[in-house]
């Protein structure tokens, strides 16, 4: 059972139990999902309303682009907790002769860049995910505004948490081209998101 399809507090108790996934990654990608729910109700609040007539056809065309990325994310809580097991897994190989010791350490090493590859994934569409809330939160319903701007601090949320499990896995991944390329893309998207996130506050605050 995917973690879409079983209740919220099933997900909450496998969050808070023992075992260690899912963790903050896949938490990280609800965070996101939750944004872009809140971006896709700013529209629907916003389209045909009265004194929203103006803006009422770019909600219409964001919609459908916020309940993507809200699927999306809803997929990648389990592409999460799947790499993470894919990892353990690679760990587990046998060890004895050199040759297991070297298809181990080759296994190790790519569940380690899977496991960078989709946290980065989910930091992406969070991006995605804050750039829509910056329209939302400015040009959509007033009485919306505030979830304009929740959508937008759960999408920076996300997209931070995300970076931090990129980085604990490029810590282990002996590639420095990839480390470094992937460093990089998330340090720049932590940046970005955080000048955008609080841009859009400002602009929240102005209208509540």
């Amino acid at each position: 059972m995917t973690f879409t399809s079983q209740p919220l507090a099933t997900f909450l108790n496998q969050v808070a139990s023992v075992e260690p996934a899912p963790g903050g990654g896949s938490v990280a990608a609800l965070s996101g999902a939750l944004a872009a729910s809140l971006v896709a109700m700013v529209c629907r609040l916003t389209i045909g309303k009265k004194n929203y007539e103006a803006v009422s056809a770019e909600m219409q065309s964001i919609l459908p682009d916020a309940e993507k990325l809200q699927h999306e994310l809803s997929d990648l809580m389990q592409a999460d907790t799947d790499a993470y097991a894919r990892v353990m897994s690679a760990y587990q190989l046998p060890k004895t002769t050199d040759d297991e010791k070297i298809a181990r350490t080759q296994a190790i090493q790519a569940a380690l860049k899977h496991a960078s590859d989709v946290p980065l994934d989910i930091a992406e569409h969070c991006a995605q995910v804050l750039e829509l809330a910056r329209v939302v939160a400015a040009k959509g319903n007033k009485n919306a505004a505030s979830d304009g701007g929740v959508g937008a601090l759960m999408a920076e949320a996300g997209l931070r948490g995300a970076a931090l499990n990129v980085s604990i896995n490029l810590s282990a991944i002996t590639d420095q081209d990839f480390v470094r390329t992937h460093r990089e893309r998330v340090d720049q998207l932590v940046a970005d998101a955080k000048v955008t996130k609080e841009e859009i506050i400002k602009v929240v605050e102005t209208r509540l």
